[in-house]
């Protein structure tokens, strides 16, 4: 027995044991390489003060190098029932350290779980990923201290849509609503063959880290209409593509201060929310009239 409790059995014998085959119905791929999981857990810093949540464990691959790593406390999110018994050794094993929710992440209030500083380190199931980002950017619009850290994997494509730069093809809703509230970087690649059963898809950890306040002091609500409305028809200009808001599209634009020939992948952020701010603005002069 070391420091931190009794030397745990091999990741794939507690596999075998529980019959946990992975479901790809619940877009499940096991990391079980515990140099990967390691360094996953070092991108996420410090972790010994605070509450780290954890989604969609599995078996636990993860979650033993969160502990490994010194983290006070874990909270980890299972959905499958077929994965908790084999949690729960590993949360006797480390005692006053791990809490298992069986819960839909989705559903989750993660925002209020455990004391703060809050981060979130998960390989995130990959069917659910984008909806999971979208909500927890949403707790941090409306209070950036909710979490410290987000430190994700993804899909490399939808990794690729979170750091994007205006003018390239990845470039789109998810990477204005996420940088206005996050800075971005994409730390590394994984490859399929680490995984159980191996996704057809390179993986990538994202670090995101919470900007003390949106980059601009915009509407939630306006910010993803325009964004909608603009990325909804990217290849249209935007004296045409912003029409579907109604109202006074050209007036939107001019006070905006945009050009209303660009089209939606050449607007910076601070355009977008330039765009966002005059939506709003038109919506209470119209409510006032």
């Amino acid at each position: 027995m070391g420091a931190e409790g009794p030397a745990l059995p091999p990741l794939r014998e507690v596999i075998a044991r529980h019959g946990l085959s992975a479901r790809r119905s619940l877009g499940q791929h096991f990391l079980l390489d515990s140099n990967l999981t390691a360094r996953i857990a070092r991108a996420a810093g410090d972790l010994s003060q605070g509450t780290t949540i954890e989604i969609g464990p599995g078996p636990g691959g993860l979650t033993r190098a969160l502990l490994d790593a010194g983290a006070a406390r874990v909270v980890a999110i299972e959905k499958d029932r077929r994965c908790l018994d084999a949690l729960a050794e590993l949360a006797a094993a480390r005692p006053g350290r791990l809490e298992v929710l069986e819960a839909d992440a989705l559903e989750a209030e993660t925002g209020r779980l455990g004391a703060a500083p809050r981060r979130i380190v998960a390989n995130l199931p990959y069917n659910v990923s984008t909806p999971l980002l979208l909500r927890w950017l949403r707790d941090l619009f409306e209070a950036p201290a909710t979490y410290d850290s987000l430190t994700l994997m993804f899909q490399k494509e939808v990794a690729l849509r979170l750091a994007a730069a205006p003018r390239g093809r990845a470039y789109g809703r998810l990477a204005v609503i996420t940088q206005w509230l996050c800075e971005v970087e994409a730390l590394f690649d994984i490859r399929p063959q680490a995984f159980t059963p191996p996704p057809k898809v390179t993986s990538t950890v994202v670090a995101l880290r919470p900007r003390p306040a949106p980059l601009h002091p915009v509407s939630w609500a306006a910010l993803e209409r325009v964004t909608a409305a603009a990325f909804g028809q990217r290849r249209k200009m935007l004296r045409q593509s912003l029409k579907s808001l109604g109202g006074d599209t050209a007036g939107l634009i001019a006070a905006a201060g945009v050009a209303e020939t660009s089209r939606a992948e050449e607007l910076s952020l601070d355009e977008f929310c330039a765009l966002a701010k005059a939506l709003s603005d038109q919506a209470r002069t119209r409510a006032r009239a």
